[in-house]
């Protein structure tokens, strides 16, 4: 019999359910990649929270920006995060956040609020734009390179508050969700 990990002992010791796990970073780190093998290699659930913010909305994240602009957009994800940290409170999910959650203050407060875990992909920008670059995804803040530096370069440090750092720069998906559960303790 594996032995349970320490944080999951101390947590079913209380009755709480496990702490889920949120995946930050900037555009390209790949949160979703990450977080969809993750979940496959712990066989819980998972969400990407611009997905359920599109679901909610019935518009794409591209026109929720073009319509209600920014503003509106940071107000449904502060909701929808909101509401899935209610759900999280019941069982836990490996969650990808978009790009801008973790660098509001209001979001950082619910995650920080249930305990859960936080694991910030990092890559250097110019991967990070030559991911964006390559996918088929439009990303209505990744259309100049100066600013996507420039928001890069602004959101880092908010990053960085994340218990966990996992560099993800010339690694498979599957390693770095390895990494994550690893440094987890869960693997």
């Amino acid at each position: 019999m594996t032995p349970i990990p320490d944080w999951q002992s101390k947590t079913r010791a209380r009755g709480d359910v496990e702490p889920s796990i949120f995946l930050v970073g900037f555009m390209g780190a790949g949160k979703t990649s990450v977080g969809q093998a993750l979940s496959r290699r712990l066989h819980w659930p998972f969400e990407d929270l611009d997905d359920r913010i599109e679901e909610k909305a019935g518009r794409s994240i591209e026109e929720i920006f073009r319509v209600l602009g920014e503003t509106a957009f940071r107000e449904m994800e502060h909701a929808a995060l909101r509401d899935l940290c209610e759900e999280l409170r019941q069982s836990a999910k490996v969650v990808a956040l978009g790009g801008g959650a973790f660098v509001q203050p209001a979001n950082v407060a619910l995650i920080k609020g249930l305990a859960a875990h936080t694991v910030f992909l990092d890559a250097p920008a110019e991967e990070l734009l030559r991911r964006c670059q390559a996918q088929q995804k439009t990303r209505p803040l990744c259309r100049d390179v100066s600013q996507f530096r420039r928001l890069y370069e602004a959101r880092r440090p908010g990053y960085l508050t994340a218990a966990r750092r996992i560099a993800t720069q010339n690694k498979e998906i599957e390693s770095v969700a390895r990494e994550v559960a690893c440094s987890l303790g869960i693997e």
